[in-house]
């Protein structure tokens, strides 16, 4: 019987799910994407987790799933370990890759990097999409560590154990002032009231003390382009976070050309 390699990937978009597999994380994103009757449209986000971690629980049953990939006839695409409350119980530090899939199949991955420096000397207002497990697009004064480990310790109401999230390139300036002479402005975020955006970043830019203010509570990812993030994306626990560095355009179109080109 031909032997295939076993793969641990974590779905953070859509929908959050442990999934094992022995497709390449490439075949992954081509079936989870579009060769899947369950998964009609819309973009992908799926990491690839150390096939050896184990939860100190055993709350995911890794071990009992991976056997069930076991097929003869070729290699086993999915086998759902788990589908609830997944990834405050991966260990961030077993986090491999994170691929970004478009709604055609092509897809990218993007590995580790080292948080960007805020080279501002004052606060500013930030907008961002959380992913998994929640999905609300916020508006904040905290850069992104401190958005992280507000919502993973200090927030009751509003927090997760962990979170994965990704920050909107908008200009906030733009947005406030358009607003206060063009009220039919849809404005940068599709699928938001147009008026509660610049409304809500005023608010915060008025008051640096507030930490956050929610835009909406459906997620806004399947209506933007990748290209509209940056500089990346974050995974947070309460005491560490993970960042995986967006490429910029000019390098996407430069390394990257046959994903680019399907944005």
């Amino acid at each position: 019987m031909p032997q295939y390699e076993k793969h641990l990937y974590l779905i953070l978009y859509p929908n959050e799910a442990l999934v094992a597999s022995q497709l390449s994380p490439e075949a992954f994103a081509k079936h989870y994407s579009v060769g899947s009757p369950r998964h009609f449209m819309g973009k992908v986000i799926f990491a690839e987790i150390d096939a050896t971690y184990r939860d100190s629980n055993d709350y995911l049953r890794i071990d009992q799933y991976l056997r069930q990939t076991e097929k003869p006839e070729g290699p086993k695409r999915t086998k759902f370990v788990k589908s609830y409350r997944v990834l405050e119980h991966i260990d961030l530090q077993a986090l491999h890759r994170l691929y970004l899939v478009t709604t055609d199949g092509a897809v990218l991955g993007l590995d580790k990097s080292q948080e960007p420096l805020d080279e501002d000397s004052e606060p500013r207002v930030r907008v961002y999409q959380e992913l998994s497990p929640l999905k609300l697009v916020v508006a904040s004064n905290l850069d992104p560590h401190q958005f992280g480990c507000y919502i993973t310790e200090e927030s009751w109401s509003k927090g997760a154990p962990k979170i994965f999230f990704c920050q909107y390139d908008i200009d906030v300036e733009s947005v406030v002032a358009s607003n206060q002479v063009v009220g039919f402005n849809m404005g940068p975020l599709p699928n938001v009231n147009p008026t509660n955006l610049p409304a809500a970043l005023k608010e915060l830019q008025e008051n640096p003390a507030k930490r956050t203010k929610t835009i909406s509570l459906n997620p806004n990812l399947d209506a933007m382009s990748y290209k509209a993030i940056q500089p990346g994306f974050w995974f947070a626990g309460a005491t560490s976070t993970v960042f995986y560095r967006m490429p910029t355009m000019d390098e996407l179109h430069e390394q990257h050309y046959s994903w680019w080109r399907h944005l």
